[in-house]
This record gives structure tokens, sequence and C-alpha cells, in this order.
């Protein structure tokens, strides 16, 4: 995190543009445009941004308080998931002389574009912009030539033609700004190469434009599917009562996952009192939903081995390949959250299977223990990430 003194300096700059002062505590708008403005870095300095609340046009503290609200506000602008992919940002609250003021440094994002609400955000001198198409173009090829994300790199023998345009056209009228669509006049594969989905270095689409648009994803990536086993008793030595190897584009897997969890969870009515009833269920759904999406959005693509949904009569297992990733441990499982696929993780947000970054398993678990079931149990190793479901007590 910057210094006392380097902060100092640089809000005495009134001509920098890595720096963007306000006195106002409330605007997400401003600050969320300033964050996505410097995660883009434009200018390519290579250096973080800083959005410093707290500070008058001259550069000097206005004398905020600064609480540990505003700064829980302010992280927050990280996992709400209205910039797309996640910034990188840290949040503090700094006390100069003239007052306190709070600081969110921004690291330049290795996967630029970043948009807030569909609009691209940069920096033009002191002041902040959305992006022209040329200026998004050179973001693009940026992260090209940066992307470290499995899920935004290319993949080999494939071309255009294996991806849906229909479904990216629907896609895209979900979440770019209709006034950029409208202005728009650029290629089809610009305009995936833009959402990270096409690359234009190598004419083909990315790990993450196969598995949102991919007409046979499977083709490219073997393990891209969800292997479902509904099983009468407690092991797998039993043959199953259904089967299935769900696969295809993301969102035709997931609508079918929808309808396999929702004819497989088990409702009966119990009394409440003498006269009345109510309907339980022996898997409150949101847990199964958020274990099994966390599974989708975080798994190993590059493995060959597919995400595992087994319900036996007394619990129910999801293996996802991969492990834990990044700065994810088993003691950290529920604190923090790192990005396997960024590019993925963004779509299931526009798609509106993710809500809010990084709070997944705390719900699952809250839904468990407010439908009486016994706690989620994790096993981690370096390849699996395994989440056990006890069915309900009775």
């Amino acid at each position: 995190m910057i210094t006392k003194e380097e902060l100092t300096a640089l809000m005495a700059d009134l001509e920098s543009d890595r720096i963007e002062r306000t006195e106002s505590v409330n605007n997400t708008d401003k600050f969320s445009q300033a964050v996505c403005a410097f995660a883009n870095d434009l200018p390519n300095h290579k250096r973080p941004g800083y959005l410093v609340i707290g500070v008058d046009k001259l550069g000097k503290p206005c004398g905020i308080n600064v609480t540990e609200q505003l700064l829980e506000n302010l992280g927050a602008l990280r996992s709400n998931g209205n910039i797309q992919p996640l910034p990188v940002i840290h949040v503090a609250k700094i006390t100069l002389e003239g007052g306190d003021v709070a600081v969110v440094e921004v690291q330049p994002s290795d996967l630029p574009p970043l948009r807030y609400k569909g609009q691209v955000w940069v920096r033009v001198g002191p002041r902040k912009a959305t992006a022209s198409e040329q200026e998004e173009r050179i973001l693009t090829e940026k992260r090209i030539s940066k992307a470290r994300s499995y899920d935004a790199s290319p993949v080999g023998e494939a071309s255009l033609t294996d991806l849906s345009l229909t479904q990216f056209q629907a896609y895209r009228q979900e979440v770019i700004d209709p006034e950029v669509i409208a202005a728009n006049h650029r290629s089809v594969e610009d305009q995936l190469a833009s959402l990270r989905f096409f690359d234009n270095q190598h004419h083909v689409p990315t790990v993450a434009g196969m598995l949102l648009f991919g007409k046979n994803p499977r083709f490219y990536l073997p393990g891209a599917y969800i292997q479902f086993l509904r099983l009468p008793g407690n092991t797998l030595t039993d043959r199953p009562d259904d089967e299935a190897e769900i696969s295809g584009d993301l969102l035709s897997v997931l609508r079918e996952l929808d309808i396999r969890v929702a004819a497989n969870i088990q409702k009966r009515p119990e009394s409440t009192s003498i006269l009345r009833e109510k309907n339980t269920a022996d898997y409150p759904d949101v847990a199964i939903r958020e274990i099994l999406l966390n599974a989708i959005m975080h798994r190993d693509y590059q493995s060959n081995t597919p995400v595992k949904l087994y319900w036996f009569s007394d619990h129910i297992e999801i293996h996802s390949p991969g492990g834990l990733y990044g700065e994810v441990t088993p003691a950290t499982l529920e604190k923090r959250s790192s990005y396997r696929n960024p590019v993925l993780a963004e779509a299931m947000k526009a798609l509106g299977y993710v809500n809010r970054y990084g709070y997944g398993i705390q719900r699952a678990k809250s839904a468990m223990e407010k439908n009486g079931n016994p706690p989620i149990q994790f096993e981690v190793d370096e390849r699996i990430f395994l989440a056990t479901l006890p069915v309900r007590n009775v």
C-alpha cells in the first residue's frame, strides 16, 4: 500500500492521471468508474492508481470521518460484481496532516478491458471517460499479451464457426450498455474479443468463449461436462437409478442442472402445530446451487475430469477437479476468494447465476443449518475439491 509520504506527493500533483480526488463519501458510481479506469490502465503506467476519498480539488484533506462502514463499502467495490472482471484493490485509512482520508489502491488488470455497468472507463489525463472503440481495441490487445488465466487463453484448432453467434449476441445485449451497442462499428471478432471470448492474435475462440457459446465444447475441452448419478444407496457400487453426462454450452448445462436438482429434492409436509403443516425439503436448494456453481466456476478446465454430482440416499457429493486456487487454503476457505477462471466468473454473474462474489460457501452452510441438515464436509487436495452435503435429519 502507498505510504503517507507518497500519497501526500501524489495528492499535490494536480496533473497526475494516477489519482482521483473526491470529497464525496457515498457516490458509488463515481468510485466504481474510477476503479474501472485505473484497472484498465490505458496510459500503460503498469503502476497502481489511487482513488482518495476526503480530499478537495486542491489536494487538501477536507476533514471527513473515515468510518469502518465507509471502508467496508469501498472494499465491496471488488465483490459486488458490478465491475467485470474483478479488479484487484486494497483499501486503507491514512492519517495525513489536515485530516484522515480513505484510499483505494487499484492494481492494473491483466484482463482489460474492465467494464462498470457495461461501459469501459479509462483515464484521459486527470479525468476519466468512457473508452472509444480504438481505445477498447488497445486494451484488448494488451490483455492478449498479458493474459495468464486459462479461460482467457486461445483454443488452438478451433475457429469462429465453432461458436453460436446467436447466443453470443443475446449475451451481449445483457452485458453491454445499449448506447455502446448502438454506436458499434466493430466486426463480430472484435465484439467477442472485447469480452475476452476471442483471441484476435491467433484468430480463434478463447476457452471461455468455447465454454459459453461453443456448439460442442467437449470436442476441444474433454472434461467440460457434468457427470450426474442418482444412486439408491450410499455407495457407488449400487446400480444408478439415473445417470447422465450433461454437456453443451454453459447456459444449456446450467438449465439442465436446474431441472435435475429440482426433480431430486424431496419435499414433504411436517406438522408445526395441531392444525398447521409446512413443507420441508431434504436439502435446501440454495446450498446445492451454491456448491455446484462454485464447482463449475472454479474448476480446472485443463483437466479431462468432469464435475461430478453424485446423489446418494443419505448425502450428496460434488467433486470439482483442480483443488483450491490462488490465495485460498483450507483455513481461509470462507474468508478469501481467488478466481481460476475470471472470464467465466464474469459471465456467470452476467447470466444471473452469481449475485455476489466470495459468499457462496457461507450461504450454503447457513442454508444447511437453517434447514436442519448436518454441516457440509469439505475434503481438499491438489487435484480435487470435494463437498459432501448430508441429508436433513428427520
